[in-house]
């Protein structure tokens, strides 16, 4: 059985991550395991979810793991646990452009068949609140509204108002937070600052915010809610490949700087017979001893830039090691560390390419093929994919592109070489994880 419970809003800005890791560190406050899942194509969120909990983050997400996987998927992240909190993307409602809500929240909840709750921004409104509640719940009747948390309340007597008004939707409230600006996550051009880069400060407020959301929410309610949810059936994901017992070391870049990964690719690496040992670029001067091959995942390189220009010797190490054919699979932040440059600071220079910061960001998803055999796809391998970055990368004479959509080639490729914007999901595609890894076998 898995105990489970969607926090929802209307819109974007309303406070889901804060009152979703909120309510995950007051549950485990009070003695309770709790597992983080994040609706999307997100990895900021689900770092500040792994803090709380004390477990690996997760995400979920029908367009990049396939409608199928998600309750496997749940069931796998969350085994263990007393309760699950997805937090949802955006408003509750708000999926893919033309697709009439595709991986929205909404979408999530009814696959998961999990009951939601929405928060809602109060520092605008009063009665007007309870219309919009009202209108929530009855917009979509496959999704089943089980409570709204009232988030940014100014004083009591504004509470009261709303509270009133709120009984003719028939709407539980679960629980009435105060504006308080001693709790927030400081924010960068690509969305809030990842927990990793704030650690210290991050675990010192986890208390505070664990004490807030215990005052004004009703957790027994909130456990409740998430324990009328139905039996799920469907059996767990596992990250099983086939491999002939051998072991190898790949080198995953790790740090303030490289803070997007998927916790599935660790997990389908190890399956297939490959440790990750984590290096931190901005500190650590070698690879790990014995190893065989680096996958370099995505995070904010471009403000780390200096510092990993600084760390000569591991750059030098890395240039080396792909010179000397070593399998090296670089998502976003991988394909910059991998380039020329970033705005001038050098990096590692495998690449006939530069990297420049600029004023627009691309954010969205992508459906895309490979060109040709590469270390981690066969020609003409469909995957789907999303992009996160402020950076354009100029690339040098003719490289063969690693993936390609909309007649747009993204990236390097090569034999040894996998290079792109493009983040993939490995557990939607647990194949690309099984190839990478023979070819460290092999290198090994």
């Amino acid at each position: 059985m898995v105990n489970r419970v969607v926090v929802a809003a209307p819109g974007s800005g309303h406070g889901k991550t804060t009152i979703a890791a909120g309510l995950m560190a007051a549950l485990r406050a009070r003695g309770l395991k709790v597992s983080g899942h994040k609706v999307g194509p997100d990895f900021i969120d689900p770092s500040y979810h792994a803090l709380a909990t004390g477990r690996p983050a997760r995400n979920l997400d029908p367009f990049l793991q396939g409608e199928d996987q998600l309750i496997p998927l749940l069931r796998h992240g969350s085994a263990g646990a007393d309760i699950a909190i997805i937090e949802g993307v955006m408003g509750l409602f708000d999926g893919a452009l033309g697709t009439e809500g595709y991986a929205s929240t909404a979408h999530v909840a009814r696959l998961l068949d999990a009951p939601v709750v929405l928060v809602v921004d109060a520092s605008a409104a009063s009665r007007s609140v309870a219309a919009t509640v009202l209108g929530f719940a009855q917009y979509d009747t496959r999704v089943r509204l089980a409570g709204v948390i009232l988030n940014k309340l100014g004083s009591q007597r504004h509470a009261d108002e709303i509270v009133t008004a709120l009984e003719a939707t028939g709407v539980p409230l679960l629980g009435t937070l105060y504006r308080n600006e001693e709790i927030h996550a400081p924010s960068r051009h690509l969305g809030l600052v990842p927990a990793a880069e704030r650690a210290s400060e991050s675990e010192r407020l986890l208390p505070e915010l664990a004490g807030w959301i215990s005052e004004g929410v009703d957790l027994g309610a909130v456990v409740q809610v998430a324990r009328s949810a139905p039996r799920l059936s469907g059996e767990p994901w596992r990250p099983s490949l086939a491999h002939d017992g051998r072991r190898s070391v790949v080198a995953v870049a790790a740090g303030p700087a490289f803070t997007f990964r998927y916790t599935e690719a660790d997990e389908l690496l190890a399956a297939a017979g490959v440790d990750v040992v984590e290096v931190d670029p901005l500190q650590d001067k070698e690879l790990p001893e014995g190893c065989a091959g680096l996958y370099f995942g995505g995070g904010f390189p471009e403000v780390h830039a200096e510092e990993l220009s600084a760390n000569v010797p591991l750059r030098t190490a890395v240039a080396r090691a792909v010179g000397d054919g070593m399998p090296v699979v670089a998502e976003c932040a991988g394909l910059l560390y991998l380039c020329q440059d970033i705005d001038g600071m050098p990096m590692t220079g495998v690449l006939d390419a530069s990297a420049t910061m600029t004023k627009r960001g691309k954010l969205g998803y992508r459906k895309a093929f490979s060109p040709a055999d590469t270390v981690l796809t066969v020609a003409g391998q469909r995957v789907t994919g999303h992009e996160f970055h402020r950076t354009i990368v100029e690339p040098g004479s003719g490289p063969t592109p690693a993936w390609g959509w909309d007649r747009t080639p993204d990236g390097f490729a090569s034999a040894s070489l996998h290079a792109s914007y493009l983040h993939v999901h490995w557990a939607g595609y647990p194949e690309l994880a099984e190839r990478f890894a023979a070819a460290v076998h092999a290198h090994g």
